[in-house]
């Protein structure tokens, strides 16, 4: 007996093309608050530590990259109602990045990497790298998302094999990016 379970039904009726035009609109929407708002910094009072973003934003991208995993292998192994609850969850875990990544940012500022030497090429690389792929990665999230609850599986899945390794690197390099910058808060 095969353990592959049957493919969710289709939760979306959007025809395709409207739908890549509002998450193209969405997203370039995102990313211009991203840049604007990293822009714009908030005075505090100084009585409480303005970096529980980060670390909040630390913890969210552990549990992000610990869901695709678990989305990988559930998918791999047919399990497709646990693939989509794990993917939804990776998703809304996503928008709560997006929210503490903009408010840390509106309350911290930036922060100036102190390292030197080899660690300090390796953070720019890692951080320049994560930075591109985060903003260019959403739209295609999404559209991967929309294939699947519109039940477009085919295309889904292909799409999903070049965007979950990008939105995968994503999530761990942030991860990484808070460690290696976090002595300088």
């Amino acid at each position: 007996m095969d353990s592959r379970e049957a493919y969710p039904q289709r939760s979306l009726n959007t025809p395709e093309p409207a739908a890549k035009r509002l998450i193209w609109v969405f997203s370039g929407i995102v990313f211009l608050a991203v840049v604007v708002l990293n822009r714009v910094q908030v005075p505090t009072d100084g009585t409480w530590d303005v970096h529980i973003f980060a670390k909040v934003n630390a913890v969210i991208n552990s549990l992000v990259s610990v869901l695709l995993l678990f989305g990988l292998f559930t998918a791999k192994a047919g399990k497709w109602g646990a693939h989509r609850r794990i993917m939804i969850s990776a998703m809304i875990l996503s928008v709560l990045f997006l929210v503490s990544y903009i408010l840390h940012h509106l309350f911290a500022g930036e922060t100036t990497f102190g390292g030197v030497g080899a660690v300090k090429v390796a953070y720019y690389i890692i951080l320049a790298t994560h930075i591109i792929l985060a903003a260019t990665s959403l739209p295609f999230i999404l559209i991967t998302a929309f294939r699947a609850l519109s039940a477009q599986y085919p295309a889904h899945r292909k799409l999903a094999k070049r965007v979950w390794p990008v939105w995968f690197y994503v999530s761990v390099t942030g991860v990484v990016v808070y460690f290696l910058i976090s002595p300088y808060y």
